[in-house]
């Protein structure tokens, strides 16, 4: 396939030695998974971009977290339908590149976004009288700037850093690829690729840190009211249940790909490998959807316009 530093035209994935039998029904199953995805995101994205009242700071920046989910599974859904029904689970070199690319971008943007619903939630309940003077349609739409081009700057910096390394090796034992284990795969290592990498994970600390910051200063606050503790019940639970579902999907996938252990069943192994892909785009619109009043109510109010037209 090559030499130790000949030029690399594909890689090997790893992770589906599974019977046919098996193998149809994991599609199934995943299809299903797909499917369902886009479904409940696709939903509340028309919702709020329907609603003329749901243009607001909070329900944009989920309608961007829902953009989000789309844009990072269609980076893993496909290529890894077309592996379970194909014999060969191989990638090419800058499919592979472009695969990771998604993938992690996507999980930074999700970590942005989320960092930036924080500061809305801080806003809204701490400083509610300077809301609209600080919540400005100039302001919201350099958030959602940041949210987007800080985490795709990140990875294409990295990404390129990937593309200058001389690799020998080709066998990445996941079912998708990653910069992680593409850079294990390197003939020496590269202190730039090491130096983005660790600024990228710094850039990414200061966001957990001022989330941890904000929650820790709005429980603070909350505590003290009948109306904040209700208010916090309403639009950050919702909040704190995608930032808390997002840490334990990126905990599972650091995990696997840092400490992954022969001692550990295959099916475990995927399951942490890709849980980051499953749960939270299912959780952040079923979540909002059902907790936020505005749009459970325009929701509810479509299913019923429904079954009264039938």
């Amino acid at each position: 396939m090559m030499g130790n530093v000949s030029v690399l035209t594909f890689f090997t994935l790893s992770g589906l030695n599974y019977t046919m039998q098996h193998k149809i029904i994991l599609f199934a199953l995943t299809l299903l998974c797909y499917a369902i995805i886009w479904i409940v995101n696709v939903f509340v994205i028309l919702t709020i971009i329907v609603d003329q009242k749901l243009h607001e700071a909070m329900y944009i920046f989920l309608c961007n977290l829902c953009i989000n989910g789309l844009y990072g599974t269609a980076g893993f859904y496909p290529k890894f339908l077309n592996d379970l029904l194909s014999p060969f689970h191989v990638v090419s070199y800058a499919g592979c590149l472009l695969q990771s690319f998604v993938i992690h971008s996507s999980s930074a943007s999700e970590l942005s976004i989320l960092a930036v619903m924080a500061f809305d939630r801080y806003v809204a309940i701490c400083r509610p009288l300077e809301y609209h003077s600080v919540m400005t349609r100039r302001r919201i739409s350099l958030l959602v700037a940041f949210s987007w081009l800080l985490p795709l700057h990140c990875m294409f910096s990295n990404t390129v850093t990937i593309l200058k390394l001389k690799l020998c090796g080709s066998h990445i034992p996941k079912l998708y690829c990653s910069n992680p284990l593409i850079d294990k795969l390197a003939c020496s290592k590269s202190i730039t690729n090491a130096a983005i990498v660790y600024f990228n994970i710094g850039i990414y600390i200061i966001h957990l840190l001022f989330l941890l910051w904000t929650y820790i200063y709005l429980i603070k606050t909350c505590l003290t009211s009948k109306h904040g503790r209700k208010k916090f019940m309403n639009t950050c639970v919702p909040h704190l249940v995608s930032l808390i579902s997002y840490c334990f999907a990126v905990l599972f996938d650091v995990m696997y790909t840092r400490y992954g252990s022969n001692m550990l069943s295959q099916s475990l192994k995927n399951f942490m490998a890709i849980e980051f892909l499953i749960l939270p785009p299912v959780i952040h619109p079923l979540v909002y959807g059902l907790k936020l009043t505005k749009i459970r109510k325009r929701i509810l109010g479509f299913i019923q316009g429904q079954k009264e037209s039938v």
